[in-house]
């Protein structure tokens, strides 16, 4: 339900946004919270919007809800984070190229007295056998995100049957699931940008890193033509150009909070 409530209401901002008809030339670009909840895109969207003169509105949703609304022709652009998906997106004929823009990591955070003894942990999937056996409270999104997406890989490769009883589906994005974890005294899996970004801690800490399954890719997709004659192709492969070129990877390669590097440029 909560799933459906998202995607109706990000319909609502896409057809606000496309009704706007007396603004300069833009594009409608459904992406991912992470990207809009670490600052990233204030950041670089007026630098591409300077020498492109193209406004770059964004939808930022959940991965899975990112695919709706582009599966259904409500964006004229796609930055996701999840790779399987992507490709598949391209097999069924949605889109026509899928590229390699930057990447991060996922990590996984959860109250400092450490009930489930994260910190032990040698591999994710040992850590997330721990949260289960200790019965921890868990804050999932719960959104068909690529980060919810990403998790539920990890508690299968765990070998965990999720109980509701200390495993709760929130349906929300990364900012608030991880002020539900913080009120809950919860573990929760976040992607780096968006934790390093986020204000209201309280009692959560960085608890596990650092394991190659927890990378994070981020991939543009430019849309079919034949499929969506209607959307604004020119303009959007603009987009997806520059993000790929050396310009749009310095910009990103730039973005910093408090210091930290976010995101990692990696298209070439």
């Amino acid at each position: 339900m909560k799933k459906t409530l998202n995607l109706v209401l990000a319909s609502i901002v896409v057809m606000g946004l496309s009704l706007n008809t007396h603004a300069r030339d833009y594009i409608i670009l459904a992406s991912t919270t992470s990207t809009e909840n670490s600052g990233l895109f204030e950041s670089i969207l007026p630098k591409f919007e300077e020498v492109a003169g193209i406004e770059v509105r964004v939808v930022a949703v959940g991965t899975g809800q990112a695919f709706e609304l582009a599966r259904r022709g409500d964006a004229d652009s796609l930055l996701v984070h999840d790779t399987a998906g992507e490709q598949r997106f391209v097999e069924n004929g949605y889109a026509t190229e899928r590229t390699d823009v930057m990447y991060n990591d996922f990590v996984l955070i959860g109250p400092t007295n450490d009930p489930a003894s994260v910190r032990e942990a040698k591999t994710a999937a040992e850590a997330f056998a721990s949260i289960a056996k200790a019965k921890a409270a868990f804050a999932s999104r719960g959104d068909d995100s690529g980060t919810n997406r990403a998790e539920l890989r990890l508690w299968e490769s765990a070998g965990v049957e999720l109980v509701r009883d200390w495993y709760r589906e929130l349906g929300s994005g990364m900012g608030p699931t991880l002020n539900t974890a913080a009120a809950m005294d919860a573990y929760v899996m976040s992607d780096r940008a968006t934790w390093v970004a986020f204000g209201n801690r309280q009692n959560l800490t960085l608890l596990f890193e650092g394991d190659d399954v927890l990378f994070n890719q981020y991939g543009s997709l430019l849309l079919s033509e034949q499929r969506y004659p209607h959307l604004k192709h020119e303009l959007a492969r603009q987009w997806h150009s520059w993000l790929i070129s050396e310009d749009g990877q310095q910009a990103i390669a730039d973005f910093k909070v408090n210091g930290q590097q976010l995101f990692f440029p990696n298209a070439n």
